[in-house]
């Protein structure tokens, strides 16, 4: 990643009361190019509201610096109005790439959306759904039956993977996890840790009695027939972290919780 200049910040905010005025206070402080004009983002608000901005910058070399004003803040550093200058110099940045999802529906028509935490199948209706999936183009499992399934990577793997009981990748592993939602048949069947430069293709069965959606983070499409998964290398977001408080440090401290 290119240098940045600390001189073109913009500052994006949730919207929350509280992120709102800290928003309004570091820009009068710190000045405020636009967004389409800084060469790094400074967001206030939770995870959420750093997925959003990290799709807005994808592939303009813009690192993203969030401080934490949500619930859990996993994504964010603590806020301080303080030295903010001099944090964005020290920060250490941490590339992502995210998941290619391409879908086709019922309609026949086909869509494409990108996904830094996970891209997931979900059922539509009360009907459990039925999955045949294949990795690389070879079938691996003929049926499976469940309430969803997903493909989480890394950055996403302590995210809704680990609620569902996902295993969480080290951030600089070239893995993907491949981790079943409730599932029913096979009962004992607990998901896959998968190269990332494998390509999983989930295709649906009964899909008119049995409807799926398909999600990649905040983008959702109805009535799929096939979903077709891939790591993105071609794409590339940038997270900035405080020292000693890197996305890889997380990462591994969130597998020594219990």
């Amino acid at each position: 990643m290119k240098q940045f200049s600390t001189d073109r910040i913009s500052f994006v905010s949730s919207g929350t009361p509280e992120a709102d005025a800290a928003a309004a206070a570091l820009r009068s402080r710190y000045g405020e190019v636009g967004f389409d004009n800084a060469e790094v983002v400074v967001g206030l608000g939770g995870d959420g509201l750093m997925l959003q901005t990290l799709h807005r910058v994808m592939d303009r070399n813009v690192p993203v610096y969030g401080m934490n004003f949500g619930t859990v803040g996993f994504l964010m550093n603590e806020y301080a109005a303080d030295r903010l200058v001099e944090r964005l110099r020290a920060a250490k940045a941490t590339d992502i790439h995210p998941l290619t999802m391409a879908v086709r529906n019922t309609a026949g028509e086909r869509h494409e959306a990108l996904a830094l935490n996970e891209v997931s199948l979900f059922r539509a209706s009360y009907q459990a759904i039925k999955l045949e999936i294949s990795v690389d183009g070879q079938p691996r499992l003929d049926e499976l039956i469940c309430d969803g399934v997903l493909v989480a990577t890394p950055a996403g793997s302590t995210a809704y993977n680990l609620s569902a009981h996902g295993p969480i990748l080290p951030i600089d592993a070239p893995l993907l996890a491949l981790t079943p939602i409730s599932p029913f048949r096979p009962r004992r069947w607990r998901g896959a840790i998968l190269n990332n430069r494998a390509v999983v293709t989930f295709r649906a069965r009964e899909v008119d009695k049995r409807p799926v959606s398909a999600v990649a983070d905040n983008v959702e499409f109805h009535n799929v027939v096939e979903v077709v998964v891939r790591e993105g290398r071609e794409h590339r977001a940038t997270l900035l972290f405080d020292p000693g408080t890197s996305l890889e440090e997380r990462v591994l401290t969130e597998q020594f919780r219990y």
